[in-house]
């Protein structure tokens, strides 16, 4: 590959000198009829003065008032050469005329012409003619002989394949919280392994495999585990390496990428990105020719395998939906992985692998950690441990404790802590926004996911927040859970009404009422949990991002969806203000303790509540995930 490049390159060097040269003839050319131009001017009508033996220059004016003075005349073209009846020599740049020539002649003026061009001036006309039509035949050239073509190698010169090489060492072992999809590739490993075995019962391996997810789930890493595992090299390039704005380098691209994969198999191909050139083909896109073309090309390649080859292709995208249908087909990208994000036992399993790579303490609960870090994915919590490390050493301590990972884990979620100058009043209506959410969270530990914590402290976009970490991971919701945390979200602008009055209420319930919406939303129109609306799925469209109409119902259904949102929300925030109502004493010392001590634990927040002895109080086996509590006055 090396010496090809080079002769390219030589050729590429050998047009560029003739460009070169071409470029100096023209220069000296021009040149060569400034020079003429540049003697003085006599535009008197006085007889010309001989300097030496240098002639004069005169205007074409001058020629045609002075023609009776002309003894000798030659013309080339407009330029024009002769000698006065005086003697003195004179030339001129005329605008040739045969019948002003005749006139001359008539006038005793000898006129001769001269037809003929020197070698600088044929140089200068023929040669860019002949440098295009060289430059035209080597660009057909190129285009038909493709990868080996002239103009595709040069452009493969100059703007070569990103390939990373080599024979991985990341195994199987070094990927966690995808067992599912690491068993269902085992097979690909077997036959890289021992293809033979397949062979002999007639089974043909899926000559390429799509792995589709959230970014940040181990595609990437999954597909070089695979090569390590099996202990073949792996060529891994990225989709967009193959477009440019160059036409045709794609394609070439393409084929050299192939071409080097069946130099060196049984191999792995992996295409990072294959949406990038994957997309589904129209018969309006236009503008997209180049990319129809690499696609064309890559589906030409992927089918021209045969079983033997040991090659498979892997590609990866977070959008399978945008691929074409061609590449998905049983023969192309036969097999399609699906990498979810991590469920409980996952992320436990990514965290204990990844903190082997840092100094934990031993008191970090990494259960702890990963039930809180619910939507995570591999990369998200690979980054958090990287920022609780990143704030152990700027608190100065010796190992990454637990509270650095909280720390990280609400960093990551709401941003970082700001140390805003609020006003005392709206410290305090904070605190009491807070633990009214708190307290009816509390109330509701039967049905919802346990407290973690409560915290005036501001972070991002929101002034406080009250946390929730699931006890496991959930599917579903009860009715009952729905209509607990509609309560808790409602609770905070319960709670400003109790302590503050219904005219000192603040924004700072947005948040909260958007979610609550939300939710009520969700559960009536399309989980069926209202019994007015029956077991009805009522779609509503999305106009450029926003809630348009309702897709499938009529103007009498919306108004039904829409007071029953209005009844379920209606209901949650009365049955918040009664408990807060109810409980005011208990409300309040919460959240004196809050402005005392800014963050509350989950055992902390009971103990106010319940006393002492509740924090031994057994709560029942939870069934939703809830995830963390914040509200903008949060």
């Amino acid at each position: 590959m090396k010496n090809v490049f080079k002769k390219t390159k030589d050729k590429a060097s050998w047009f560029l000198g003739l460009f070169v040269v071409l470029f100096l003839v023209v220069i000296a050319r021009t040149f060569v009829g400034v020079n003429n131009h540049d003697m003085p001017v006599n535009t008197t009508n006085a007889q010309p003065v001989v300097v030496s033996d240098k002639p004069v220059v005169l205007t074409f004016s001058d020629v045609l008032r002075r023609a009776e003075d002309i003894k000798s005349i030659s013309v080339r073209g407009d330029d024009a050469t002769g000698v006065l009846k005086d003697g003195t020599k004179f030339s001129a740049v005329i605008s040739y005329d045969p019948e002003f020539l005749t006139k001359l002649s008539e006038k005793g003026a000898a006129v001769s012409i001269d037809s003929s061009k020197g070698t600088l001036e044929l140089l200068g006309t023929w040669l860019p003619i002949i440098f295009m039509l060289l430059f035209v035949l080597w660009i057909f050239r190129g285009l038909r002989g493709g990868a080996s073509g002239g103009l595709s190698r040069t452009l493969l010169a100059q703007n070569p394949t990103k390939v990373t090489t080599g024979k991985p060492k990341t195994t199987f072992a070094d990927v966690a919280g995808i067992d599912a999809e690491k068993q269902e590739l085992m097979e690909i490993v077997e036959f890289l392994k021992n293809k033979d075995k397949f062979k002999a019962l007639g089974a043909r391996v899926p000559r390429g495999v799509l792995l589709s997810g959230e970014p940040g789930t181990g595609k990437t890493l999954l597909a070089r585990a695979i090569a390590g595992e099996a202990n073949v090299p792996f060529f891994a390039t990225s989709g967009s390496d193959f477009s440019g704005i160059i036409v045709g380098l794609g394609v070439a691209k393409i084929k050299e990428m192939f071409e080097m994969a069946k130099r060196n198999a049984p191999c792995i191909l992996f295409i990072d990105e294959i949406d990038a050139i994957g997309q589904k083909r129209s018969s309006h896109s236009f503008n997209d020719q180049d990319r129809e073309q690499t696609l064309n090309q890559l589906l030409i390649e992927m089918d021209g395998f045969a079983n033997e080859t040991g090659i498979i292709v892997i590609g990866a995208t977070n959008r399978p939906d945008m691929l074409d249908t061609a590449l998905l087909r049983p023969g192309r990208f036969d097999r399609q992985v699906q990498i979810e994000l991590p469920d409980l036992a996952g992320r436990d399993a990514i965290l204990n692998l990844h903190a082997k790579k840092f100094k934990i303490s031993p008191d970090v609960q990494l259960k702890d950690v990963a039930r809180g870090t619910t939507g995570f994915s591999g990369a998200d919590l690979e980054n958090l441990l990287n920022e609780g490390a990143l704030h152990a050493v700027r608190a100065g301590h010796k190992s990454v404790e637990q509270s650095d990972l909280d720390e990280a884990r609400d960093k990551i979620m709401m941003g970082p802590k700001k140390n805003r100058k609020m006003r005392p009043e709206d410290i305090k209506l904070t605190a009491y926004h807070e633990a009214g959410h708190a307290f009816v969270g509390v109330m509701y530990a039967d049905i919802v996911d346990p407290i973690h914590k409560a915290t005036i402290v501001p972070r991002g976009h929101a002034l406080g927040m009250v946390q929730h970490l699931p006890v496991d991971d959930k599917v579903s919701m009860t009715i009952a859970e729905v209509r607990a945390r509609l309560a808790i979200d409602l609770a905070g602008r319960a709670s400003e009404e109790i302590f503050f009055g219904a005219d000192k209420i603040t924004t700072g319930a947005e948040s909260d009422i958007d979610m609550a919406t939300r939710l009520a939303r969700y559960s009536i129109t399309t989980a069926g949990l209202s019994s007015k609306l029956g077991l009805s799925s009522i779609k509503q469209m999305s106009v450029f991002g926003t809630r348009g109409q309702l897709e499938n119902a009529s103007e009498q259904t919306a108004q039904m969806v829409d007071k029953e949102i209005r009844d379920w929300l209606d209901k949650a925030h009365a049955d918040a203000v009664k408990l807060l109502t109810k409980n005011k004493k208990t409300v309040d010392k919460l959240a004196q303790e809050l402005l005392k001590r800014e963050t509350l634990t989950g055992d902390e927040i009971k103990e106010i509540v319940f006393g002492k002895k509740a924090t031994e109080k057994k709560t029942t086996k939870k069934t939703v995930a809830n995830g963390s509590k914040k509200s903008k006055k949060s």
